[in-house]
Order: structure tokens, then C-alpha cells, then sequence
């Protein structure tokens, strides 16, 4: 069986936004074009389909560490902030972008929420990622044969 740790992650993240492009629930808010991504970011994302490629790296996070709250997947999508002569400090993404993206989600039926931990996978979300990885597989063990063993 294929899973998200056998394929690497900016392959399925790409390739995941992709399919995720299709899901009607998951579409950028109005205010997505305008807003920075944390307190450490100076401008806002410059690439189009940002919102897709964050949700489906956060899709991916919550396969992987799941279940997670929002306050534990915005510290993951934080940085570190320039305090001009002080050294850095560790700050948080944004806690907005993670609670939308989380809502679309669960509307999407691909994660659900748990009372308490925080939001888990559902299988159907588990499913889109599995198949995604599988398809990926195929793909590389077409230039590298040794990964037949992952099939």
C-alpha cells in the first residue's frame, strides 16, 4: 500500500492542489488576493493557486500529525520575524488562513473535526492522498525501477 511517506512531499502537494482545484468547497476567499500569510511575511503570495497549494499542504500535515488544532498547524506555516538589531523570534502563520482552509475542508468531507484533539483525516481524505501517492509512484518507478517495491 502506498502512502504520503513514499512519495516526495512537493511532488503530492502539486499534485493534490490539482485535484483539490476540482472541489467546489475549496475556493479562495475574497480577502485571499490581499492578506500576508503571517506577521513575518512582507508581502502577500505572489503565485495564483496559493489557497489550493496551502490546503493541500495542510491536507497533507493533518495526514501526517493528525489529529492537529489550528494553533499547532499556524505555528507550523509561521517563520521567524526580522527584528531589525534583536535577534529573530519564532512567531505563528496566520490563525485565519488555517481556520478557513480547516472549514473547507470539513465542508469538502475530507476532515472532520474531534472533539478536543483538534481535526483528523477522514477516510475519505485518506483515500485522495493514498491514491494521489500511488499515482506519483508509478510515475517515478518509470525512471527509477528500483521503487517497484513500494507498489
Amino acid at each position: 500500500m502506498t502512502t504520503v511517506y513514499d512519495v516526495p512531499a512537493t511532488q503530492l502537494i502539486e499534485r493534490l492542489a490539482m485535484k483539490l482545484a476540482d472541489f467546489k468547497a475549496v475556493t479562495p476567499p475574497e480577502w485571499a488576493s490581499f492578506i500576508k500569510t503571517g506577521v513575518h511575511r512582507e508581502k502577500a503570495p505572489l503565485r495564483k493557486d496559493w489557497w489550493q497549494v496551502r490546503t493541500a499542504a495542510m491536507l497533507r500535515k493533518i495526514y501526517i500529525k493528525g489529529p492537529i488544532g489550528i494553533e499547532r498547524l499556524a505555528a507550523e506555516y509561521g517563520g521567524k520575524i526580522d527584528r531589525g538589531s534583536a535577534p529573530y523570534h519564532a512567531v505563528r502563520g496566520s490563525r485565519s488562513v488555517a481556520r478557513e482552509i480547516l472549514k473547507q475542508l470539513e465542508k469538502s468531507n475530507l476532515v472532520k473535526k474531534e472533539r478536543g484533539v483538534g481535526r483528523s483525516v477522514t477516510p475519505t481524505g485518506r483515500s485522495l492522498l493514498d491514491n494521489t501517492s500511488h499515482e506519483i509512484l508509478k510515475e517515478l518507478v518509470i525512471d527509477r525501477p528500483e521503487l517497484t517495491k513500494f507498489l
